[in-house]
């Protein structure tokens, strides 16, 4: 359905992150009083001068323009309330049982309901186990007003499109009862184009849950099919490419890692909240099993590869470029970052490090351990080059210039996004995702620098890369 365009005289939203700062951003620049709620010390502050702390486009915009005016950010919501609060919250899990910490959500409830009163329309769009809005948000709001307006809308952008997909995506909207849903159809329908209502909380909690794990299973397809083209030694881009050709069902997607703040976490809510009612999603299981091992793979692959060219790798010099969980779009954000589960292998394998990233600061790569280089600097001294993300930056590199005198051997690339007949045309191995030709082999058809496989690339990139 399409929603109708009433306009909320304020909003609150708790958790100025990425869905809460994006949110904020695209509601001020639709004309509405925004308050948001920040913990941070540093990120308030920021937030206070105009300067986001994410790299999102238009964000900052729009931040520098209606701070003070429409944009108020502070602590806590106002003490008269607002009319809509939305809860966007980050809901982690734990590093080592995995098991989801849903105290943030319900520290957010609680303020709401010290806060605000029973007309305001309380919306979840933090991502959470199925139950969670009713089990967790519900009950201190009817403990301290009776009754509430409660709605579920997920949120379901991808990074570096989040303003365009607010708008333009379908968002799914389901309500404690019927009297929440319309209040939550018509606030959600003030900055969408498309409202979809579902029949309960429940029901919309699924649904975010369903797109993110879907899109993990998609990915470990293509990751699996890369683990069996290594095996066999073949290509898996001229596999998936030639399986892909005008043949009409979905898509194979291309091998790469699957990181940030959503993938890594998103199956392991949905894991927890099957288990409590005796379920097992075992396909679910699996898929984030093998894309969690899959940095690692690679870092083992890498250091294997270059002891086979150089002999000892203690004291080899490694340039790692892309230090963000993805490269298309581009973003800042190391959540899920395959460099964190390579790092340990690197360094108990005595390999120096130095890294690269168009977005990542250096001070953030040298906190995962790696030394601050630019690109001319990374193949000047190194040993070997292992590619990470596709950033659009190091699919322009010109290879040839780079390794024009380099002491590089190796250049793993990860997303085949390099120009790799330049790169043995100076004598260096190059290998890729379930791809490692012998120094001299070409396998099978050869792949264009960057060509997507099937011409699915930006579609699957857009669609799992969230």
């Amino acid at each position: 359905m399409t929603g109708g365009r009433r306009k909320p005289g304020r909003v609150g939203i708790i958790g100025m992150g990425y869905v809460g700062l994006t949110l904020a951003a695209a509601l001020a620049d639709r004309g509405v009083q925004v308050h948001g709620v920040e913990v941070r010390p540093a990120v308030l502050d920021d937030l206070r001068r105009g300067r986001p702390h994410i790299v999102e486009p238009g964000v900052g915009e729009i931040l520098a323009r209606l701070t003070g005016s429409r944009i108020h950010v502070g602590p806590r919501l106002p003490a008269e309330g607002v009319d809509v609060a939305v809860i966007c919250v980050s809901t982690p899990v734990d590093p080592g049982t995995r098991a989801p910490d849903v105290t943030n959500v319900e520290a957010a409830a609680r303020h709401i309901a010290e806060t605000c009163s029973p007309d305001t329309l309380v919306v979840v769009r933090s991502t959470v186990p199925v139950g969670t809005s009713r089990a967790v948000v519900l009950p201190p709001l009817r403990a301290a007003w009776g009754e509430a307006l409660l709605v579920m809308a997920p949120e379901r952008t991808i990074q570096g499109q989040a303003l365009r997909e607010i708008a333009e995506l379908p968002q799914v909207v389901g309500g404690l009862d019927e009297r929440s849903l319309a209040r939550g159809v018509s606030f959600v329908g003030g900055f969408a184009g498309r409202v979809v209502p579902v029949s309960t909380l429940e029901t919309a909690e699924l649904v975010k849950l369903t797109n993110n794990c879907h899109t993990d299973v998609i990915y470990a397809f293509g990751n699996e099919v890369a683990m069996l083209t290594e095996q066999l030694g073949l290509d898996p881009l001229e596999v998936i490419r030639a399986a892909n050709l005008d043949y009409p069902r979905p898509d194979i997607a291309t091998p790469g890692y699957v990181g940030g703040g959503c993938l890594t976490k998103d199956p392991y809510l949905m894991l927890a909240g099957a288990a409590r009612d005796g379920h097992t999603p075992e396909l679910i299981r699996s898929a984030r099993s093998l894309n969690e091992e899959l940095p690692a793979h690679v870092a083992h692959r890498v250091v294997h590869l270059l002891a086979e060219l150089t002999g000892a790798v203690r004291g080899r010099r490694l340039a790692v470029l892309g230090w963000a969980y993805k490269g298309r779009p581009p973003t800042d954000d190391v959540r899920g970052a395959p460099i964190a589960s390579m790092m340990p292998i690197f360094e108990a394998a005595g390999v120096h490090v130095a890294g690269h990233d168009p977005l990542v600061a250096a001070e953030v790569i040298r906190a995962h351990g790696g030394e601050p280089v630019d690109v001319t600097g990374a193949f000047a001294t190194s040993d070997a080059v292992l590619v990470v993300t596709d950033h659009p930056d190091y699919a322009r590199l010109d290879i040839d210039r780079l390794l024009r005198g380099s002491p590089v051997r190796l250049v793993y690339d990860s997303w085949r996004v390099l120009d790799a007949a330049a790169v043995r045309a100076h004598g260096v191995r190059y290998a890729g995702l379930g791809y490692a030709p012998g120094p001299s082999e070409s396998a099978g058809t050869p792949v264009a620098a960057g060509e997507v496989p099937g011409g699915a690339r930006d579609a699957a990139v857009a669609r799992a890369r969230p």
